[in-house]
């Protein structure tokens, strides 16, 4: 199977989405087919018997434009801001319309305003009236009409239909009595005027507040620079073409440019704005060695970069191409939405020539029937049912994105909701990952002695006790003869003196005590690793080692169970170590111990233990990827293995651990706004139509609900793309 996407063009409201999505699906070779209309995208699941360009032919057949997009990061990047362009001058020219509209509707309201409320005449001539009117069928009219027109022939209704029928409906009645010299009869000129002028401004409003909610996204493609400063065998640096770098290379990255590719720093010492890519506020000091993201903005200093990956090999790429996978997604309701959506027009057409039929043949009142048919029609366009879904879920999936969180898809917005339970891994999650020196014992020069043998280890525990030693400013001695003992540690000669640093094996073939090294060890405390110092055949000093917790690591831990879940460790460190910081982070379920398979089975029996309620798993590891795969809801740091990030249902741009209840904020936030959307939407509909069919609402405030409905709709979602996360006060590292 493989996913092809499509822009789609020409969809107004829900029954386009639904339609298209149905001729795709009938396609051969189609397995599943969603269609977003606040992206106007589609994205279809096919086998190699289906043709791109047989998808676009199923989506012209319905009377749509279809264009496949392409695989190419560069021309897809173009062709975006081609169909970004193309939005903003429709949107200009949906303004326009407006408002020649409007300047046409005024008079020809002001001037039947009496014949509108009953108290005599109108104050201008009925030809004047058509004059006015047939202006702003014309203007605003003949879109509707080309869009409904476009509909039928592909065999569908939508909402251009449903518009298009009242409005003409209104119009040629009125048109017919005056060619005909009734002049005494009621005209219904301006409800199409102002139907069609409120519908308009609604479109408009509309169109603003959808490139609102997708903002994030488009701001996502622009971070990738076009050229970079490659830097030549002769040190010089020349312009090139971004896709032409490729791994190995060296760029030259000035003061206030953006990176060009991820990599890490070769040269130079800067700091760097994050905050785009990963949602960090603050700069983040970077020197060689160190990694940096493509579309990261450097600081005050030029940086010498090797390049790791570019293009769709890029974090940035990745973390584009998630973001928009969720945004394309649907929501279960959303489904049913669109498969309601699919019948709806025709079913409202059936019940606006019912109205009509017992207005005229049960009441004796033609006319008010045609009235009440019209409203029907125009109130009942399905655009906030079609949008309610996807622009909540584009809003959402945006902001999420900004702050550093990336949400996969839409079913991960479901299973947010239904957690009882959230499981951390320790190492790299709930600490920092780099072990440091907590307890010692002997003094500086033996401590001294021990590092100058360990400065010949590259083991994360070897540099932190270097680290430890060097702390003061002090050179260490020279070691020789440095050689590593199979898994007891090291010995060497330092300054003429046997030096031997390991653990209690290495201690005891020295001829150590047991109880020497027990009373050491009552010392430094059992939580961690401890390294023995051996000077000379005498147990000199000792070091312990522990891996620090993050610390924003506890008040996220508090945060969580004042959200009522129950918060659990598993580790596959030992019980002390496990305890010593588990403990003091405020965890009462702590589970050590454990083998990879372990923490599945464990991830398994905490799900059993919740009942309805599943399980979410944080974790970074290569051995976590089991367990977030296993989870109700998988959280990976981004900073860990790529196993990690591809098992996880939610990816943490940063290594903050506050990310973890804001992820499950933006998550609850987003349903509740979609719910929102759809109830809102739905009394719309199911308290406006049956009003207009009784003849309460006429035609223009059916048009002006219609309107304000779509408007409100997304405008609520608008609102939601403004969430920032309400972070705790404690700073991670």
């Amino acid at each position: 199977m493989s996913t092809v996407s499509l822009d789609i063009t020409g969809m107004t409201c829900a029954a386009c989405s639904a339609r298209i999505e149905k001729a795709l699906s009938r396609t051969e070779g189609v397995r599943k087919a969603e269609v977003n209309l606040a992206l106007e995208r589609a994205s279809v699941e096919t086998d190699d018997r289906v043709t791109p360009q047989a998808l676009v032919a199923a989506v012209e057949k319905t009377g749509y434009g279809a264009r496949l997009r392409s695989s190419d990061e560069a021309e897809r990047r173009a062709a975006d801001e081609q169909r970004e362009e193309e939005r903003r001058r429709e949107e200009r020219l949906t303004l326009w319309r407006f408002i020649i509209s409007a300047a046409l509707s005024l008079p020809l309201v002001i001037g039947t305003l009496p014949m509108m409320i009953g108290t005599g005449h109108a104050w201008i001539s009925p030809w004047t009236q058509a004059i006015l009117a047939t202006g702003v069928m014309l203007v605003s009219g003949t879109r509707f009409l080309r869009e409904a027109f476009a509909a039928v022939r592909g065999g569908g209704a939508n909402m251009a239909v449903l518009v298009s029928l009242g409005t003409s409906v209104a119009y040629v009645y009125s048109l017919v009595l005056v060619i005909s010299g009734d002049v005494h009869a009621h005209l219904y000129f301006e409800a199409a005027a102002v139907v069609l002028t409120l519908i308009m401004l609604g479109k408009y409003l509309e169109a603003r507040a959808k490139r609102g909610t997708s903002a994030a996204l488009a701001a996502l493609h622009k971070l990738q620079p076009r050229e970079a400063e490659l830097i030549g065998a002769d040190g010089a640096a020349r312009v090139v073409a971004v896709e032409t770098l490729k791994p190995g290379d060296r760029v030259l990255v000035r003061p206030g440019g953006r990176m060009p590719c991820d990599g890490k720093v070769a040269k130079g010492h800067s700091a760097i704005d994050e905050s785009l890519v990963t949602g960090e506020s603050l700069p983040v000091d970077k020197e060689p060695g160190d990694a940096v993201i493509t579309g990261t903005v450097n600081g005050e200093a030029a940086l010498e970069i090797e390049v790791t990956a570019v293009g769709p090999d890029t974090r940035l790429a990745r973390m584009t191409r998630l973001v928009e996978e969720a945004q394309t997604g649907q929501a279960p309701i959303q489904r049913l939405v669109d498969r309601i959506s699919a019948i709806f027009v025709p079913v409202i057409l059936v019940v606006a020539a019912a109205t009509f039929l017992i207005w005229w043949l049960v009441v004796g009142d033609a006319t008010g029937g045609m009235v009440a048919a019209v409203a029907v029609l125009v109130i009942a366009c399905p655009c906030a049912l079609g949008l309610a879904t996807p622009t909540a879920l584009v809003a959402g999936t945006g902001a999420a994105a900004r702050a550093g969180i990336l949400i996969r898809d839409i079913e991960t917005l479901e299973r947010a909701e239904e957690i009882g339970a959230i499981a951390f891994d320790k190492t790299g999650t709930l600490t920092i990952g780099k072990p440091e020196v907590v307890a010692a014992e002997g003094d500086d020069a033996t401590l001294a002695l021990a590092a100058a043998i360990e400065a010949h280890s590259e083991h994360p525990l070897a540099r932190a006790l270097v680290e430890k030693a060097t702390g003061t400013g002090a050179p260490l001695p020279a070691a020789a003869g440095v050689r590593a003992i199979r898994g007891k540690g090291l010995s060497g000669t330092v300054d003429g003196r046997s030096v031997s640093v390991g653990n209690r094996r290495l201690v005891e073939e020295a001829g150590i005590a047991g109880a020497e090294i027990d009373a050491m060890l009552a010392r430094l405390g059992e939580a961690g690793t401890v390294a023995f110092i051996v000077v000379d055949g005498q147990l000199s000093g000792a070091v312990r080692f522990a891996d620090t917790p993050r610390p924003e690591a506890a008040e996220t831990v508090a945060e969580l169970k004042r959200r009522g879940l129950a918060p659990v460790m598993l580790t596959g460190d030992n019980e002390a170590a496990a305890e010593s910081i588990g403990g003091a982070l405020g965890f009462a379920d702590i589970r050590a111990g454990l083998l990879p398979e372990e923490k599945v089975e464990a991830v398994r029996k905490l799900a059993a233990e919740q009942g309805d309620k599943g399980v979410a798993f944080v974790g970074d590891g290569l051995n976590d990827g089991p367990a977030l795969a296993a989870a109700r809801l998988g959280i990976a740091m981004s900073s860990g293995a790529d196993v990690a990030r591809e098992a996880a249902a939610i990816t943490l741009m940063r290594t903050d651990l506050r990310l973890v209840p804001a992820a499950l904020d933006i998550a609850h936030k987003t349903r509740r706004t979609i719910a929102h959307n759809l109830g809102w939407a739905f009394v719309y509909n199911v308290i406006g139509i049956p009003l207009a069919a009784f003849g309460v609402l006429s035609p223009a405030f059916a048009g002006a609900a219609m309107a304000f409905s779509s408007v409100s709709v997304v405008t609520n979602s608008a609102l939601l793309a403004r969430w920032k996360p309400r972070l705790p006060t404690t700073e991670p590292q």
